[in-house]
């Protein structure tokens, strides 16, 4: 018997603790699994009895490197720091932890406690420094053996990733020949839709749209099955957005070789606990990076763009500015305008009911803070036409060449999409020829399983004519270039390339994507005192031209009189009537300027507004009717009578005009002897003049 182990030890419960690092250690490694479950003979042999033995063996298949994960080591650690375990068996130290951390921490608890730790070697009390010392020496040659381990394997897969030997699961499209050469797929149906792929992301610019393409085409894409029945087969289905952005960004796809895309990362996570999380390394980090090691789909300069287009794709990148492919929408320079006062891309608003009236709007700085205005905004269309004119003068000389590059277009891609069809019912047919030879290979009398081979034969066939049907229709919707006829319409129309882009038939997506291929960026200016804007435009060849674009005016502006007629009528108004100079207006064929006739309200309007004095057509002889009422010391109704009566000589331009009198020499004695003798004038006279005589 041990003399390190009491009565009080044995008293308490002993634990056998189990771990393995993997799950196929568990399974290909079964003799490291027995002589661990062999410790509790041995836990018996010392003098624990069998109820007093407790094995925790659901560690199995879990690494020691963290306590993460790992449940029957934090009950270990719980029970041994409540003073509820004797002692501690392991086949060796690196079973119980393979971390310093940890494994300091259950010495620290089991010396607290006086808890025995005991393995194949011997057993030791880490209560005792000299125990203590070997066992934690014996914790850091673990951790160390652990080190050593990872650098001897990954020292020995980079070397031979360096030489493109090191064997990984391969992207679809790809398989290892007999040799351990990777070579394209043999299966033609998988290369053609990888290579359509490609195609159609050359074609949008949005791995969104290919998406779209494949589905609104009815098409499949291949996936590789790793693991369980499937294990190695081609399994085909839906085409995802992930695919996609998966295909253009391996790099396998080009012809290269490369090692070290991913690496994993040491985290925190918020419960404490350190984490491995795989990370997206940059290019210039890859470990091995061999070009042209083998068969690629797309060349390496088309990956480089493909990686920067998706780049530009971004709308929540840093350094974007000029970001999206070609979207729906009625602004044809979408994406391609940089301010020129901040440098940033301008934004596209829609105002309107449904969107129809769009503008170019620029307002970073605004949103900022850091200005109380928009750099800029103005109409779409102002922009647009001037950007389409010019293009489509660019394009003059080369529509020929451009129809017929079109027309190539169109037939690879009509022609590609026809081929995967053809293939996938080849392979449709195929499977169902091979369920008909099954069925016939089958005895007839063992009718179970002929009756099931009978029913994926039936099955088969149904498939097969599920996918002529299918066929049909995508043909039928996506034949553009199949005839003679229609290559002489292409070619027809190539000599009106203005009338095509004018069409209603082209989508705008189309003009945008055209644009993009001519222009590369446009930098708008605009002055803040002046109508006009300045465009930049910078061409995909490196020419840059300049055009001046002149702003409509505001509509204040635009139903402002001009300073012409402004002056004519300070000119007109000091001899005539704003009647009369509005039916000289008329007379003349001028209009105002909401195209309307002129009438006197406006001429009225005018003088008010540019306080102009209304005419002065008194003589110096004439008096008004104030003025007689004055000169005869009666009131204005009195004078207004005598008119009325024409005891007076009175002149009125019109009904809204005051009276002009003329006071004639023969008439003044009469008037005058009339306000004399009137009693009522007299009284009224009086009333405001004391009287001097005696009343008629």
């Amino acid at each position: 018997m041990n003399p390190k182990i009491s009565d009080d030890h044995r008293r308490k419960p002993a634990y056998i603790y189990l771990r393995q690092s993997t799950p196929g250690q568990v399974r290909h490694h079964q003799e490291s699994t027995e002589r661990q479950y062999a410790l509790r003979e041995k836990a018996l042999g010392l003098g624990w009895s069998d109820g007093a033995i407790r094995i925790l063996d659901r560690d199995l298949g879990k690494t020691g490197t963290q306590m993460a994960g790992r449940e029957d080591f934090k009950t270990l650690v719980a029970d041994v720091s409540m003073g509820q375990v004797g002692a501690v068996f392991a086949l060796e130290v690196s079973r119980l932890a393979r971390s310093n951390l940890d494994w300091h921490r259950l010495l620290e608890l089991c010396a607290f406690t006086a808890t025995l730790v005991i393995d194949e070697d011997g057993c030791y009390d880490p209560a005792d420094f000299n125990d203590g010392l070997l066992l934690g020496l014996k914790g850091t040659m673990a951790q160390a053996e652990l080190h050593f381990l990872r650098a001897r394997l990954q020292g020995g897969k980079l070397n031979k990733a360096k030489k493109g030997e090191l064997r990984f699961p391969l992207p679809v499209g790809y398989c290892y020949d007999e040799h351990s050469r990777i070579i394209v797929d043999p299966d033609e149906e998988v290369r053609g839709a990888v290579r359509l792929v490609f195609q159609l992301f050359r074609e949008t610019g949005s791995a969104f749209a290919v998406v779209q393409r494949f589905a609104a085409d009815a098409l499949r894409f291949p996936t590789r099955a790793y693991g369980g029945a499937w294990d190695g087969k081609i399994v085909w289905g839906r085409l995802t957005h992930s695919r996609v952005l998966s295909l253009l960004k391996n790099p396998s796809y080009a012809g290269m070789y490369v090692f070290g895309r991913y690496q994993y990362r040491r985290e925190i996570s918020p419960e404490g606990e350190i984490r491995k999380r795989m990370h997206a390394v940059a290019m210039p980090d890859w470990r091995v990076s061999l070009s042209q090691h083998h068969e690629g789909y797309i060349t390496v300069d088309d990956f480089f763009n493909n990686q920067e287009r998706l780049q530009k794709n971004r709308t929540n990148g840093p350094d974007t500015m000029l970001s999206g492919p070609v979207r729906e929408g009625l602004a044809l320079l979408q994406g391609l305008l940089v301010c020129g006062t901040c440098g940033r891309a301008l934004s596209v608003r829609y105002q309107g009911n449904g969107g129809l009236y769009p503008i170019y709007q620029c307002n970073a700085l605004r949103r900022q803070g850091l200005a109380t205005k928009d750099c800029m905004n103005f109409r779409c269309d102002l922009l647009d036409t001037v950007i389409a004119e010019e293009a489509l003068q660019a394009l003059q000389p080369a529509q020929l060449e451009l129809a017929l590059a079109a027309l190539r277009e169109l037939e690879s891609r009509d022609h590609a999409i026809h081929h995967q069809w053809q293939m996938r019912l080849e392979r449709a047919e195929y499977e169902a020829a091979l369920a008909e030879r099954r069925y016939q290979e089958v005895d007839p009398s063992n009718r179970l399983v002929a009756g099931t081979l009978e029913r994926r034969w039936n099955e088969a066939l149904l498939q097969v004519d599920n996918v002529k049907q299918q066929a049909a229709d995508g043909l039928r919707r996506e034949a553009r270039v199949a005839t003679a006829e229609q290559h002489a319409q292409v070619l027809a129309l190539a000599k009106d390339l203005p009338r095509v882009w004018h069409a209603t038939t082209t989508q705008a997506k189309d003009r945008k994507r055209m644009l993009r291929l001519l222009i590369k960026d446009i930098t708008v200016e605009k002055a803040p005192h002046q109508k006009t804007l300045v465009a930049h435009i910078r061409w995909q060849g490196g020419a840059c031209t300049d055009h001046l674009v002149e702003l409509p005016p505001k509509r204040a502006d635009a139903v402002r009189y001009p300073a012409v007629i402004v002056d004519r009528v300070r000119a007109l108004a000091s001899r005539f009537v704003d009647a009369e100079i509005a039916d000289r207006f008329n007379r003349d064929g001028q209009i105002s300027a909401t195209g309307k006739p002129y009438t006197t309200k406006m001429i009225q309007w005018i003088r008010v507004r540019h306080r102009i004095p209304p005419p002065t057509l008194k003589t110096a002889e004439e008096l008004t009717v104030q003025q007689v009422a004055t000169h005869f010391g009666v009131s204005d109704h009195v004078v207004y009578y005598w008119i009325d009566r024409r005891l007076l000589q009175a002149r009125r331009l019109n009904g809204g005009k005051p009276y002009w009198i003329t006071l004639d020499v023969s008439t003044e004695p009469q008037l005058r002897a009339w306000v004399r003798n009137s009693s009522r004038i007299q009284h009224s006279h009086a009333s405001q003049n004391p009287p001097d005589g005696g009343a008629v």
